[in-house]
C-alpha cells in the first residue's frame, strides 16, 4: 500500500522501532535511570536509631580524628555520678575516673593510656611495698570477686575488708558505676570482671556480652568495651570462668593485646591448668599475674581458714601470693578477722596491682 507515493507498511514499522529504542537506549546510556521520572526526596528520619548512623559515620569518616576529651567531672549514669554523692562531693570526684584516662566509644567511656603516657594500671592502683620492698616478708594480695551484684554484699565488704583487698566488680549490676566508686572512696583497688566462654557454655552462661570463642576478633572487642564502660576507675582486668577461652590463643591474644595497649593489667583466676594466658600476657606485653587458690570454693569458715593458712605457706616460701574469694558474707568476715593477725606471722596484705609481673 502506498500514500503519496511513499510504502506506508515499511515507514510504520520503522516509526514503531524509533518509539521503543529511544526509551532503551535512554536507561543503557543516562547516568540516572530515573531522570524524566517523577521524584520525591525523602530525608533520612533523625528519630529511631540515629546512634547507630552517627557511629556508623564516625568509623568511616572520622577514623583517624582523636575523640574528644571528656568534661571534668565525668556524669555518665552507667558509669559513674557525682551527683548523687552530695555529702562527699569532693571525696567522689577525687576517687572518679580521670577525664585524660578515658576514651568515648558507641558504648561509653572506657580505659585508655593518656597523652602523657600515663596508665589506668599506675594512676589508679592503691599505693604498696612490693616484692622488692618487702625486706623478708612475704607479701599477700586477695581479690574478692563478684562485687556490684548485691549492694548490700558490696557495701559490707567495702567497708568490712581491710583497704588493701582488690575488690573486682562483675559488669551487670544496676548501680555497679555508683559501688566502684565508692570502694575507691573508701580506699580499695578495684578491677572489672570480664566473662569468658567456658567449656560447658552455653548451658553454663557467663552473661551477656560474654566474649566468645570462634568469633572475629573485632567483634569480641566490641563486647569488652561494652563490658568495659560499665565503670571506671579499675587497674585491670579478671576473668570469669573462661577455660575455653583461655585455652584459645587465637581469640585470648587479640584480648590481652587490647588490654596492655589500654594501660591495664591482667590476673587470671587459676581456676584452669589450661590457661594460656601467661605465656599470652608476656607476648602481649601486659602486667599479669596469676592467683594461687580459691579461698571459699567450699563457703565454710573452717575451709576459708585452711585455705588461708596456704596462702600464707605459698608467700613466705616464694615471697607472695595471690588469692581469690566471692564477697559472701562468711568469707568477708573470716578475712576480715584473719587480716587482724598479719602483723605477728611476717606477712602483709598488699593490693594485687603490687603483685603483677612487669612485661
Amino acid at each position: 500500500m502506498k500514500v503519496g507515493g511513499f510504502p506506508l507498511l515499511p515507514i510504520s514499522v520503522a516509526v514503531l522501532i524509533i518509539v521503543i529504542a529511544v526509551p532503551v537506549a535512554w536507561v543503557a546510556y543516562v547516568d540516572s535511570p530515573l531522570e524524566g521520572r517523577p521524584q520525591v526526596e525523602v530525608g533520612v528520619s533523625s528519630i529511631g536509631n540515629n546512634e547507630f548512623a552517627s557511629n556508623l559515620s564516625r568509623e568511616v569518616t572520622n577514623e583517624d580524628e582523636a575523640p574528644d576529651e571528656p568534661e571534668e567531672p565525668i556524669n555518665s549514669p552507667s558509669f559513674v555520678n557525682i551527683d548523687e554523692f552530695p555529702d562527699g562531693a569532693e571525696a567522689a570526684r577525687a576517687a572518679a575516673p580521670r577525664p585524660e584516662l578515658l576514651e568515648q566509644t558507641q558504648h561509653g567511656y572506657i580505659p585508655q593510656v593518656a597523652a602523657d603516657g600515663s596508665r589506668p594500671a599506675d594512676v589508679y592502683a592503691r599505693a604498696s611495698i612490693t616484692p622488692a620492698s618487702a625486706n623478708n616478708r612475704g607479701l599477700v594480695a586477695i581479690v574478692v570477686e563478684g562485687l556490684g551484684l548485691s549492694t548490700e554484699n558490696t557495701r559490707s565488704a567495702i567497708d568490712r575488708l581491710p583497704d588493701e583487698v582488690t575488690l573486682a566488680f562483675a559488669p551487670y549490676g544496676k548501680e555497679v558505676g555508683n559501688l566502684a566508686l565508692e570502694a575507691r572512696m573508701g580506699g580499695h583497688e578495684i578491677m572489672l570482671q570480664v566473662p569468658l566462654e567456658p567449656f560447658d557454655y552455653p548451658q553454663n552462661d557467663p552473661g551477656p556480652q560474654t566474649l566468645l570463642v570462634g568469633q572475629a576478633p573485632r567483634a569480641n572487642l566490641d563486647r569488652l568495651y561494652w563490658l568495659m564502660s560499665r565503670m571506671g576507675g579499675y587497674t585491670g582486668i579478671i576473668n570469669y570462668l573462661g577455660a575455653r577461652f583461655t585455652s584459645s590463643a587465637n581469640d585470648m591474644q587479640p584480648i590481652l593485646e587490647e588490654v596492655a595497649l589500654r594501660g591495664l593489667t591482667y590476673l587470671d583466676d587459676g581456676a584452669s591448668n589450661r590457661s594460656l594466658a601467661p605465656q599470652l600476657a608476656k607476648q602481649a606485653g601486659v602486667d599479669f599475674a596469676r592467683a594461687d587458690l580459691n579461698l571459699d570454693e567450699n563457703p565454710s569458715r573452717s575451709h576459708i581458714l585452711r585455705q588461708l593458712a596456704k596462702l600464707e605457706a605459698l608467700a613466705l616460701e616464694n615471697g607472695s601470693a595471690i588469692a581469690t574469694a566471692t564477697s559472701l558474707p562468711v568469707t568477708v568476715r573470716t578475712i576480715a578477722e584473719w587480716a587482724d593477725e598479719l602483723d605477728d606471722k611476717n606477712l602483709v596484705l598488699v593490693p594485687a596491682s603490687a603483685l603483677m609481673q612487669k612485661n
